[in-house]
């Protein structure tokens, strides 16, 4: 990398000298234009509005518009004079919980290595905003222009993140924040259940710029002389949803499934508090209902072993009853052959 800055961080008393290197870079694949049937480049000539002449570098200068066709001219030697050219501080201003800071205020990124024999007053600096668990609120001129920034510590490092002054950040003015709109509790718990079936540690590394590796595939196939490997089609957007309680629960069981769990049923998504409640009570009433009928098959079941046992017995008795009687009645049908031998001639 390439210092970009050379300066010092001024911290109370202590002054650290430090080197600034852009922490980002953008991997956009970029292109030129130019001519469609011979690829030749495009060139823009600078030219004079006033009398159509070509104008070097050196005789280009900065100009404010005042309107009415009126126009400030500023020169370099016009920006040299401002203190901001020369200054190369960046002033501490005060230490700040970063959850304070609103990130819609973060513009760029810089990294800040120690220059020369600062290096132990940087690591204080680092290793104090990390106990403190604050970020140093500072302004550094870059570019000739002062800023507001913040210093904060990412892998060891102490990290200079330009802000947008609060002026710069323009104000949402749209009709619907003054219209009354009601959402309705199953909505919201439903949009809940969606929000928990999504829910993850951010890992960076797992998200591609897919567009970007399509477009150097085209490029790639060009050079090869190849056919163009089509991507897969892109699932379009689904237009507004007219049953939003339906769209949240397909996308709650889209989510779902793409986390590799089952369904939780046709038609129906992840319980919501309020459907988990229902759940419970009918879960609740149907274990009570299979209880009770436990408990009466149960009484049941030994009251008729009792009534069978008590039937047996008196059935036995009979029987035993029944016995000695057609004993008693043995000898009188032994003194009927005259019976019996009619029973015979028949």
């Amino acid at each position: 990398m390439r210092a970009i800055w050379r300066g010092a961080v001024s911290f109370g008393l202590v002054s650290i000298g430090v080197r600034v290197y852009s922490a980002t870079e953008e991997k956009d694949i970029r292109f030129h234009q130019v001519h469609r049937t011979d690829g030749g480049r495009i060139r823009y000539k600078r030219v004079c509005s006033l009398d159509g002449e070509e104008v070097p570098y050196e005789d280009i200068a900065k100009g404010y518009d005042l309107g009415g066709g009126e126009m400030v001219i500023l020169t370099d030697e016009d920006f040299a004079e401002l203190p901001l050219s020369t200054s190369h501080a960046i002033d501490v201003l005060e230490f700040v919980p970063a959850e304070q800071i609103d990130p819609i205020l973060y513009n760029k990124a810089y990294y800040l290595e120690p220059d020369n024999a600062a290096t132990k007053p940087y690591v204080l600096l680092r290793d104090a905003l990390t106990d403190s668990e604050r970020v140093a609120v500072v302004k550094v001129a870059l570019r000739q222009r002062e800023q507001l920034a913040t210093l904060r510590v990412r892998e060891g490092v102490l990290v200079l993140n330009t802000m947008l002054w609060p002026d710069e950040i323009r104000r949402p003015d749209f009709a619907f924040l003054d219209e009354k709109i009601t959402v309705r509790p199953p909505e919201l718990a439903m949009a809940s259940s969606l929000i928990d079936s999504m829910a993850g540690d951010f890992e960076p590394d797992v998200f591609t710029d897919d567009y970007r590796a399509a477009l150097q595939e085209v490029i790639d196939a060009k050079v090869e002389g190849r056919q163009v490997v089509q991507p897969e089609e892109v699932e379009e957007a689904p237009a507004a949803a007219i049953d939003l309680m339906a769209a949240l629960r397909a996308s709650v069981e889209r989510a779902r499934a793409a986390r590799g769990e089952a369904p939780s049923g046709a038609g129906v998504g992840q319980p919501t508090p309020i459907s988990a409640a229902k759940s419970a009570k009918q879960a609740a009433a149907k274990k009570a209902g299979e209880k009770k009928a436990a408990a009466k098959k149960a009484v049941g079941e030994a009251g008729g072993g009792q009534a069978k046992k008590t039937t047996v017995k008196k059935a036995g008795e009979k029987k035993g009853a029944a016995k000695a009687g057609g004993t008693k009645k043995a000898t009188p049908a032994k003194k009927t052959p005259a019976k019996k031998t009619t029973r015979r001639s028949a």
